[in-house]
């Protein structure tokens, strides 16, 4: 991954107040992101949010004599590998952001040390007419796209509906059943609905082409924990698919509605960089 770019993925989680405490990250320049850089002065502050006490999805805190994690690989059903590549596990034990610095070391609100997978499924249809023909950009001169987006409940910032990847679950179940649960409410209707939603949808699923797969600038990241993803792309050509897609926000979303995608787009984390490689994809509009 170039350089340059990594840097834009690792901006938002070095901002200001960590997300739902009051704790400060401490100040990280740019020039000493990397772990390999001198800063003699950093100190910053160590914070596990206490809502993860207990909780059976997330890991114990590293000084627990009975957590004893393989770092690197699939520790059981965990996977604790990074695309990005082998992560320092530093002299405390604990793993180090692959990136560098965020100015907050521990969990913070994540559940893994180390790698915290995501899936993320960005669904496209062309933007048409009444009449049906595609919507054309007069300047651009390309069709343009239109994207699923939920509202996150906790940030009320726009995003991809995507969520966290089960110990010992696949991508592409991942994928599937984050749609459902964020886009279709699926989580809110009996057994017999469900599997009358995920039917209708499983073919559609089955098609997916991948734009993205590895850090995300979320602000949530640490020193020590961070997320990570694979987000592909289901794109409906001619509409017929998702025109009986009932979008309903459910889950962890406020809200979710179809998006037309321009520049203009100010998404969550780094949402943004996947849905302008989606574009570049399909030659769309930007």
């Amino acid at each position: 991954m170039r350089t340059t770019f990594v840097r834009m993925m690792h901006y938002k989680c070095r901002q200001g107040i960590y997300p739902f405490s009051n704790v400060k990250r401490f100040e990280v320049p740019e020039d000493k992101v990397p772990w390999n850089v001198e800063y003699p002065e950093y100190e910053p502050v160590k914070y596990t949010a206490p809502v993860l006490k207990g909780k059976p999805w997330a890991d114990p805190e590293i000084e627990d004599v009975s957590f004893k994690p393989n770092w690197n690989s699939f520790d059981e059903k965990v996977n604790r590998k990074s695309f990005m590549s082998d992560y320092i596990i530093n002299e405390d034990g604990y793993p180090l952001n692959p990136v560098g610095r965020t100015g907050i070391i521990g969990r913070g609100l994540l559940g893994r040390w180390g790698p915290n997978h995501a899936a993320d499924p960005i669904v496209t249809r062309w933007k048409r007419r009444t009449t049906g023909a595609l919507e054309i950009d007069k300047n651009t001169d390309k069709p343009i796209l239109e994207f699923v987006a939920i509202q996150r409940q906790d940030s009320k910032e726009w995003a991809i509906p995507g969520g966290m990847v089960d110990p010992g679950e696949t991508i592409s179940t991942t994928l599937k059943r984050e749609f459902m649960e964020e886009a279709m409410n699926s989580l809110g209707k009996d057994d017999a609905e469900k599997k009358e939603l995920e039917k209708s949808i499983r073919e559609f699923f089955e098609k997916g082409e991948e734009i993205y797969k590895g850090y995300v600038d979320d602000p949530r990241n640490t020193d020590n924990a961070w997320m990570e993803t694979v987000a592909s792309n289901f794109h409906d050509e001619h509409g017929s698919t998702v025109e009986q897609i009932t979008l309903t926000a459910g889950d962890d979303a406020y809200n979710v509605k179809w998006i037309t995608v321009d520049k203009n787009l100010n998404l969550y984390a780094n949402h943004n960089e996947f849905i302008k490689e989606t574009v570049r994809k399909h030659n769309a509009h930007w």
